[in-house]
C-alpha cells in the first residue's frame, strides 16, 4: 500500500477542498440545456431563473427544456442568442432557483485553478478540474466574426459541456464552456465572463446585441508594396470591398467594390476581422473617417455606420 508523505496529503486535501468547495457553491445553479435534437449545459445567473449558455445549443428554437440538479425539468425561453460571441441567455419558467456568482476574467493567471461542470454526453452534473493553459486565444464564431479573449483550459470536456460554466477556485463563473478540438487532449476553450456580462446585459434589455453595420462584403488582402510605400503606409494588408449593399452606410458614403480600406476611426485596420472590433454599439449613427486605396489614388471619407 503507498503511503504519501503529510506534506503529500496536506496538498491533496487543500485540492481536493478547493473543488468539493466550488461544486458545493455553484452546482446547485448548473442545468441542463435540451432542445431534442441535442443539448449542451447551463449556468443560473439569477435568482428568478436566467441562465447563461451557449448560442449554438439553442440555435434555431424559441424554447427550450431544463434540468435542474434536483431531478426537476422546466420549460424555458429563449431570451436571445448572440452568434458572434456564442453566448445566449434563457429564462426558466418556474420556482426561484439558486445562483452563481459571476466573476471577472480580467484577473485570471495562466497556471489558475479552473473548475467545469457540466453534462458531457449525457452524463448530468459532471464535474472536471484543471488549470488555465492560455489566454487571449482567439475563436471564428458561427456567424464568422474572431471571438478574442478566449480562456484555453486543459479541463477535461467532451460535447455536452458546452454552455457550462468555468469557475475560479472562490467559486465565481469567469468563463462559459464553448468548444474542444475534437481528437486532442487538454484543449478546451472558454467564452471570459467579461464578455459575457456585456452580452447577456445587452440580450435581457433588448433581445439581441446592437452593433454597427457598413452594408458590405469585403475581404483580406495583401497590398502592393510601392503602392504602400509611395503612400508612406506602414502595412503590409488592408480589407478590399467585394460588394456595396444598396442604400447602406458604404453606399452612401461613396465606397465601390475594388477599394481597399486601410483605415476606420483613426485606427489603421489590416484585417476584416479589425473592421469587426470597431464596429460595435458605440459606432451607431458616429460619422468615422475612413481612408482607402482607389487604384492608385488615397482617399479619405466619412461613414456613419448604422445599426
Amino acid at each position: 500500500m503507498v503511503r504519501f508523505a503529510s506534506d503529500d496529503e496536506e496538498a491533496l486535501d487543500a485540492y481536493s477542498h478547493a473543488v468539493t468547495s466550488v461544486v458545493d457553491q455553484v452546482g446547485p445553479a448548473v442545468t441542463g440545456v435540451s432542445v431534442g435534437r441535442g443539448g449542451g449545459s447551463g449556468v443560473l445567473f439569477t435568482p428568478d431563473g436566467y441562465l447563461l449558455t451557449n448560442a449554438h445549443v439553442i440555435h434555431g428554437t424559441r424554447r427550450a427544456e431544463v434540468s435542474l440538479p434536483d431531478g426537476s425539468s422546466h420549460s424555458a425561453d429563449v431570451v436571445g442568442e448572440d452568434p458572434a460571441t456564442d453566448l445566449a441567455v434563457l429564462h426558466l419558467d418556474g420556482p426561484r432557483v439558486a445562483a452563481a456568482e459571476l466573476g471577472h476574467s480580467s484577473a485570471l493567471r495562466v497556471g489558475q485553478l479552473v473548475v467545469a461542470i457540466g453534462n458531457p454526453l449525457g452524463f448530468s452534473f459532471t464535474v472536471s478540474a484543471g488549470v488555465v493553459s492560455a489566454l487571449g486565444r482567439s475563436l471564428r464564431a458561427q456567424d464568422g466574426r474572431l471571438m478574442d479573449a478566449i480562456i484555453q483550459t486543459d479541463v477535461a470536456m467532451n460535447p455536452g459541456n458546452s454552455g457550462g460554466p468555468l469557475v475560479d477556485s472562490r467559486g465565481r463563473v469567469v468563463g462559459i464552456n464553448t468548444a474542444i478540438i475534437m481528437g486532442a487532449q487538454g484543449i478546451g476553450f472558454a467564452v471570459p465572463v467579461d464578455t459575457a456580462r456585456w452580452v447577456l446585459g445587452e440580450l435581457m434589455q433588448h433581445g439581441r446585441v446592437r452593433r454597427g453595420v457598413l452594408g458590405m462584403a469585403a475581404h483580406t488582402r495583401p497590398l502592393d508594396r510601392r503602392l504602400a510605400r509611395h503612400h508612406g503606409l506602414d502595412q503590409k494588408s488592408g480589407v478590399e470591398i467585394n460588394e456595396v449593399v444598396a442604400g447602406k452606410p458604404a453606399d452612401r458614403a461613396g465606397l465601390k467594390p475594388g477599394d481597399i480600406l486601410i483605415a476606420l476611426d483613426g485606427q489603421r485596420v489590416t484585417s476584416v476581422d479589425e473592421v469587426h472590433k470597431l464596429l460595435g454599439f458605440s459606432s451607431v449613427g458616429r460619422a468615422m473617417a475612413a481612408k482607402l486605396l482607389r487604384s492608385a489614388s488615397l482617399l479619405e471619407v466619412t461613414v456613419t455606420p448604422s445599426e
